[in-house]
């Protein structure tokens, strides 16, 4: 009877979920996880930091619509990658952190690196467990791709001590299961679907926001479909957005507000009633449709017409399917009227996107980026003013090329996610949108990405400040009583260029574009430091700008 070691275990686990690299800052407690993965071939990508590691990890989940593994050592190993844990579980990820552990005989006796794990994880993620015994990592490991996977998606933590990973135990006594979880989709009510299709032909002014879920649900083809048929005015949110071509007939951005106020009808699809949707108190008098994996989520904050839980491709399908059938109207002046208000929003936009002035300002650094991407760029943003207005500019040209950290507002999420892009779309470009301030969480996986070879772009908008909150502190208190909010105008391209990569300085707007050429043509990790404006717009527009 041969025998097979517990780390030997979990990397054959992990194969035949399909993952193919784990990312982890190394550490003796997890050593046997490492070297069975070289045997089954799947790549260790070691970060600086075991924040980065999971944050990494977060973003192969989002790309791959699968699970994301960090393999992390025990105590300050495990603990930092609490934030990126908590941005996961926020932003719906399926991430599974494994975390190394004292040697059961010494737990308890004050081992190295010995602290309580399992319930520092239970508020944030979906299961947190530590594995007993070798012969059950196969079990443990199949529950936990079941409980990330399954309806709304989110991180799940198993903690494994040393001696459990360096056991070898008979093959026998742990089966490797095979089929461990449904691939099914979860198909709609049908008698709620039809409630749906009623009120929408019924509605003089309905529209839909789509949000995460629907991008976990490969909606795009299907959400394309019925706003088409239907002339239905629609808004993307979160991992949603790039589910519909820029060019789409019924794809808004910009008028959102403004067409909440007026629309009498309101399906969200995928997205909770947080605070990107006020709460859901965006307008009382119209009725809501909430569609959602997960049927916990539904009427949070306000009451709905109908709730739907389903898989939100299928259950757009099936509401199209009995549009049709119900011979509802396409609603085209309505979507006309919105059409109108997005192009006159769009116009008072573009005086900003198009100013000469240095340094530059947000929203011109954001059209030059617009103006210089394609179908095949990952952009990412990490930070608050630069990513806030650029996400007004910005139009991805697909599903999963726009990654933002999600509801929790985690700063630092920039290159930990390039890595993961880059790993997994060698041929694509990646290009991270970040503030000096998000720079400086992750900014030192540049190292990792000259070490594994993995060339993205980040443009730092430089503007020597907290601007998100610099701004109205110093409206709110006055310049004096403005603290801890200022930076320097550090050269971050310098510093890429210490760790081995291509830096650029960027002082007007038309060094953008050429800058940016240059940096993906050095083929290493490239830094372009851009000087902004530290007052943002609020001086030209009048208005604050936050998330």
């Amino acid at each position: 009877m041969s025998k097979i070691m517990g780390g030997h275990l979990v990397a054959e686990m992990l194969a035949r979920e399909g993952v193919s690299a784990i990312f982890t800052l190394c550490g003796g407690h997890i050593a046997p996880i490492y070297d069975g993965c070289l045997d089954r071939h799947i790549e260790i990508v070691d970060t600086r930091h075991e924040q980065a590691a999971a944050h990494a990890a977060d973003a192969w989940a989002r790309l791959t619509r699968g699970i994301g593994v960090a393999v992390v050592t025990a105590g300050p190993g495990v603990t930092g990658t609490v934030t990126a844990v908590a941005n996961a579980y926020q932003a719906g990820s399926p991430l599974l952190v494994i975390g190394g552990a004292a040697p059961r005989p010494f737990q308890g006796k004050g081992a190295l690196q010995e602290m309580e794990q399992v319930d520092l994880f239970k508020p944030i993620t979906k299961w947190s467990a530590a594995v007993p015994d070798a012969t059950r990592i196969p079990e443990f490991m199949a529950r936990a791709f079941r409980v990330a996977l399954d309806g709304r998606p989110g991180p799940v933590f198993l903690e494994m001590a040393f001696d459990i990973l360096g056991d070898f135990v008979n093959e026998d006594d742990a089966p490797l299961p095979a089929r461990y979880r449904a691939r099914a989709r979860r198909y709609p009510d049908p008698q709620a679907v039809r409630e749906v299709a009623t009120l929408l032909k019924e509605a003089q002014r309905p529209l839909l926001i789509a949000g995460s879920s629907a991008y976990w649900d490969g909606a795009g083809n299907t959400l394309s479909r019925l706003a088409e048929r239907m002339a239905l005015p629609t808004y993307l949110n979160g991992m949603a957005r790039g589910l519909l071509p820029p060019d789409h007939p019924s794809l808004f951005a910009l008028s959102r507000s403004k067409a909440l106020k007026e629309a009498d009808l309101v399906i969200v699809a995928g997205t909770p009633l947080d605070f990107r949707l006020r709460y859901g108190q965006f307008n009382e008098g119209a009725r809501l449709v909430q569609i959602e994996p997960d049927g916990t989520t539904i009427g949070q904050n306000r009451d709905v017409d109908v709730g739907i839980v389903g898989d939100v491709a299928a259950t757009l399908a099936a509401l199209d399917e009995a549009l049709e059938a119900l011979g509802a109207a396409p609603f085209s002046s309505w979507r006309d009227d919105v059409a109108a208000v997005e192009r006159q929003l769009a116009e008072e936009q573009a005086h900003y996107e198009r100013l000469d002035t240095s340094p530059v300002n947000h929203f011109r650094l954001a059209w030059e980026i617009e103006e210089w991407i394609d179908e095949r760029t990952v952009i990412i943003g990490d930070g608050g003013d630069v990513v806030a207005m650029t996400a007004k500019v910005v139009r991805p040209r697909g599903p999963g090329l726009w990654l933002d950290p999600g509801p929790l507002g985690c700063l630092g999420v920039g290159q930990p996610f390039a890595l993961a892009a880059k790993k997994l779309r060698p041929d694509y470009k990646v290009l991270v949108i970040s503030g000096d301030g998000s720079f400086g969480f992750n900014g030192f996986e540049l190292d990792t990405a000259v070490r594994h070879n993995l060339p993205f772009v980040t443009v730092v908008g430089n503007d020597a400040q907290w601007g998100q909150i610099r701004n109205p502190q110093v409206l709110f208190f006055g310049e004096e009583r403005a603290v801890a909010t200022k930076l320097a105008p550090t050269r971050y391209d310098l510093v890429a260029e210490a760790l081995g990569g291509y830096g650029e300085l960027v002082e007007a707007p038309d060094e953008i574009r050429p800058a940016l050429e240059r940096a993906f043509a050095s083929g290493k990790p490239a830094v372009v430091n851009v000087s902004l404006d530290p007052r943002g717009l609020a001086h030209l527009t009048g208005r604050a700008y936050v998330l």
